[in-house]
């Protein structure tokens, strides 16, 4: 269960932070969520695929490390193995928190829960120093957290932009694994690369105009690496 608390100098002063990465940190995960103005940095990569709630009829977009739930495979015994930790994963375990109104300005919380909340002086990085202030992880984190909740509560004029133009599609991707079976990715949607073609020059000149059309083309480009993450999983199967 999370913990959530308001971060603050007077009760979190000696607080410190593991912020390597690590499967029991919580870094096994087949994905995490991204936002448009990251997919440039994420599409060098990683995939970026779309997941539809249907409840909100809404999507989200992921960078996507593996395959199946739990599977991370940029993640090794020496730790983080891409040049790049989408910002999802890499301002864990703080977050941003809003009065019950949800408009007001932006807290830094932490999850006191954590399995990053180090217990030892040997272990982590301080996020106050002996003054109170910030120290520098803490002032990175806040600048991340900051740059995060912007571009999430912009992006979604980006995902109507999507769906008025029906730009997603259902993807499925198949890799062969040991024995003749069949690892396969359902449930998420990708950019129809056909649709986009199909679209006329006032349809382009929108999303051009608006800035949707540039993070369109880096998820599109992105795909690429769904051949990534097949030769990282059958390199691990064939490790063992």
């Amino acid at each position: 269960m999370s913990s959530h608390a308001i971060l603050t100098a007077e009760d979190h002063r000696d607080l410190r932070v593991r912020s390597e990465a690590a499967a029991d940190l919580g870094d096994a995960v087949m994905g995490c969520l991204t936002f448009p103005d990251e997919f440039r940095r994420v599409q060098g990569e990683f995939p970026i695929l779309f997941r539809l709630n249907p409840e909100r009829d809404s999507f989200t977009a992921l960078a996507m490390f593996g395959l199946e739930d739990g599977e991370n495979l940029f993640l090794g015994e020496s730790g983080w193995t891409a040049t790049y930790r989408p910002l999802a994963l890499s301002i864990q375990p703080f977050l941003v928190g809003r009065d019950a109104s949800g408009d007001g300005p932006g807290q830094v919380h932490i999850d006191m829960a954590s399995p990053r909340i180090a217990h030892s002086d040997a272990d982590g990085v301080r996020v106050f120093d002996e003054d109170g202030q910030p120290t520098p992880y803490l002032e990175q984190v806040a600048s991340m957290l900051g740059e995060l909740d912007e571009g999430y509560r912009a992006s979604a004029a980006f995902f109507d932009a999507l769906k008025r133009h029906q730009l997603l599609q259902p993807m499925a991707f198949e890799v062969p694994v040991e024995g003749g079976a069949t690892n396969r990715l359902v449930g998420y949607h990708a950019i129809d690369e056909e649709r986009l073609r199909s679209l006329d020059s006032v349809a382009l000149a929108e999303l051009h105009e608006a800035g949707h059309l540039m993070p369109i083309f880096m998820a599109l480009a992105s795909l690429g690496h769904l051949a990534t993450l097949a030769r990282r999983k059958v390199q691990r199967m064939d490790r063992g």
